[in-house]
Parts: structure tokens; sequence; C-alpha cells
């Protein structure tokens, strides 16, 4: 029973992650196929630069309400088990978790986009705002501010999901919070994952900020098509 539970958190999860928003949004805005244009993902960076800034902000937020919206469904599910015992809430922990990394993977490889996607840091944030909203304001809010401040968004996103998995590790640890008496170990380990998946799907960002070739928001590309990216998402 806890398994079927458990497969049904993840399949929901996962096809809520798969929904391609910023494909849809660019659409509608711009008449294109973001896929081919800058780095032909579909998140918010690569929606700016096909549709503008009000395409982007509601990219944003649809990609955020999936990591939200995975959560809240596992949270439903499992709710008889969390008000059952003490064991039904770690259930219940796990489940969210699972949810939430589930909609980051469909998201960056979504069944309807033959298994591609986004880099998943909207979505991330979206799991996490659920989670444990403080870290995702503060992880989200440096994404933003940096990503910004800088122009590379590629840059804030790792730093973002770093500093997030980061407090919340420390208030785990010195078991202080600002919602219970501590942000639980399962909580962590969802941040410390998307922290290094993040990392990974930006390696190649990474390789072009140290070398300075890195491709700013805003920043024509010499041809808009996916091999010429330059940037995060």
């Amino acid at each position: 029973m806890i398994a079927g539970l458990y497969i049904a958190v993840v399949v929901i999860g996962y096809f809520l992650g798969s929904i391609p928003f910023g494909l849809m949004i660019a659409r509608i805005f711009a008449k294109k196929d973001i896929r081919q244009v800058g780095s032909g993902k579909i998140g918010m960076t690569n929606v700016m630069r096909a549709a503008g800034r009000k395409a982007a902000a509601l990219s944003l937020l649809f990609d955020v309400g999936k990591g939200v919206l995975a959560v809240t469904f596992a949270g439903m599910i499992f709710s008889d088990y969390a008000t059952s015992s003490t064991i039904g809430f770690y259930w219940l922990e796990i489940a969210k978790v699972l949810a939430a990394l589930s909609a980051i993977a469909g998201h960056s490889w979504s069944i309807f986009l033959k298994f591609k996607g986004g880099r998943g840091v909207a979505t991330f944030i979206g799991g996490l705002m659920a989670l444990h909203w403080p870290a995702a304001v503060v992880g989200g809010g440096l994404v933003l501010i940096i990503g910004f401040r800088t122009k590379y968004m590629s840059l804030g996103s790792i730093i973002g999901a770093v500093t997030a998995f980061i407090m919340l590790m420390a208030l785990n640890i010195l078991r202080i919070d600002f919602l219970r008496p501590y942000p639980p170990i399962e909580y962590v380990t969802y941040a410390m994952i998307g922290a290094i998946f993040i990392y990974i799907m930006h390696r190649d960002n990474i390789l072009r900020l140290v070398s300075g070739t890195e491709r700013k928001i805003g920043e024509k590309a010499k041809a808009e098509t996916p091999a010429s990216s330059h940037n995060s998402e």
C-alpha cells in the first residue's frame, strides 16, 4: 500500500514537472518555438530571450508552481498517515521530497519534449517553497538578485541553490528554525540533491564563466540556435 502511494507521488510529480509552460508561453507571446532560440531550454532565461520579460515572469511563476503543486499533492495523498502515527509523519516528509525531486526531473526531462527541457532551477525553488519557505525565499532571492545584478543567471542559480542547502543544513545542525524546532533531514537532503543537480546541469556554464565567454542576460547571440547557447535556462 505504501509503495503504491509512493509510486503515485513520483508519477504525479514527474508529470506535473513535465508540463512545458515555458514552451507554451513563448508560443503565445512571441509565436516562437523556444527550443529553436538561444539555449533551446524551456526555463525563464530562454523565455525572456524569446518573448520578453512579461512572458519570462509568467513562465517563472508556473515553473515554481509545478514544484509547489507536486509537494502539495504528496501531502494530500499521505495526509492520513501523517496524523495517525509518528512514523507516518516521516513517510509524509519522504513523500514530499520524492514529489519535489520528481517534478525537477520532469521539468528537465519532459515526457512531452522527448525527454528534454530546462535546468530545473525554478521548479527546485518551488518544491523548496512548499517544504520550507524561508530557505526558498533566501535561495530564490539570491538566484534573481545575483542573476540580474551580474547578468549571469547561471551564476545566480548555482549560488542560490547552494546557499539554500547550507541554510537548511545549518538550521538542522543547530536545531533552530523559523517554522518548527528545526528542518528535518529530509529537507536538507532535498536541498543537497537539488544543489548538486543544478551544479551538474550548469557545468557547461561554469566552464564559460571561468573562461569569460558566458553570454549575459539580454546579450544577443551570434546565432539564435541551441548550439550557440551561453546562458542558464
